[in-house]
């Protein structure tokens, strides 16, 4: 039952759809913990693996509800799942990192930027278009 209403996401099944969360997850969590230990200093690892759960749940939650299953146009869907990401990763690195909202904006905005240019270029090594 579960499997038959996951399988659209990645296309398999159970497994197809837990190792797609925890690549997502592993790629937030590395790129948070590189624009922490920029911002912060040095900081454990280990606060960047819990907060970067939202933000990996929450895109994935959005994309497949959201954007594929045509609640919003893909257009404005990128746009709804980056602002509501953005929204989930200052969440959880405020809780996280305890930090002020004040500390939180420019390390949400710095582990956005090191997001984008590690996906770029990871897609041009690999060519996952």
């Amino acid at each position: 039952m579960l499997q038959s209403g996951f399988s659209s996401l990645t296309g398999g099944g159970i497994l197809a759809v837990l190792v797609t969360v925890l690549v997502t997850w592993l790629f937030y969590a590395v790129t948070l913990h590189l624009a922490a230990t920029f911002f912060i200093g040095d900081v454990p690892s280990q606060l960047a693996a819990k907060a970067a759960t939202a933000p990996a749940v929450v895109s994935l939650i959005l994309q497949r509800w959201g954007v594929e299953s045509g609640v919003v146009s893909a257009d404005l869907g990128v746009l709804v799942v980056l602002v509501l990401t953005m929204l989930a990763d200052g969440i959880a690195i405020s809780t996280t990192y305890r930090l002020s909202t004040r500390s939180t904006a420019p390390l949400v905005a710095l582990h956005l930027a090191f997001a984008a240019v590690l996906g770029f270029a990871l897609n041009n090594i690999f060519s996952f278009v």
